[in-house]
């Protein structure tokens, strides 16, 4: 997986934790949803991601190049 598989994969469960959390916990818990929502938002503008930082520094790639089942 690369960077960008992660950063779904990270911010989905984010935000379902900070849901469920949010419906059995406290309701202050819904913040945890609307930050990774705003983080989201503002990467699109900005094209700066915090998670994409640290997954590039834990070595993770940026592309698929030269690798699936369809390349030759």
């Amino acid at each position: 997986m690369i960077i960008t598989d992660w950063v779904h994969v990270f911010a989905g469960a984010f935000i379902l934790i900070g849901l469920a959390l949010g419906t059995w916990v406290h309701p202050y818990w819904y913040f945890l949803s609307a930050f990774v929502g705003a983080n989201l938002l503002q990467y699109g503008f900005s094209k700066f991601c915090p998670m994409a930082i640290i997954l590039k520094k834990l070595g993770v790639p940026e592309s698929r190049e030269g690798k699936g089942c369809c390349q030759k």
